[in-house]
């Protein structure tokens, strides 16, 4: 459950840049939708990193690293 949710959170971050690149080069310079489209890929990395550390804090994920 908690890979998944990484998973769409990783794949929402995608969405928003790849809507701030749609928005940096179709809207004007009065438009605020680009910082908007920024601001929640910022955010939605955050969660990202949350949930990552909480997966590994909680121990649902877990690293197989020999090093």
């Amino acid at each position: 459950m908690l890979k998944a949710a990484i998973v769409l959170m990783l794949a929402a971050t995608v969405t928003s840049l790849f809507s701030g690149l749609f928005f940096l080069i179709k809207d004007d310079s009065q438009s605020t939708r680009l910082v908007k489209a920024l601001a929640l890929r910022v955010i939605l990395a955050a969660l990202t990193l949350a949930l990552i550390a909480w997966g590994f804090y909680s121990g649902q994920l877990v690293s197989h690293v020999t090093w």
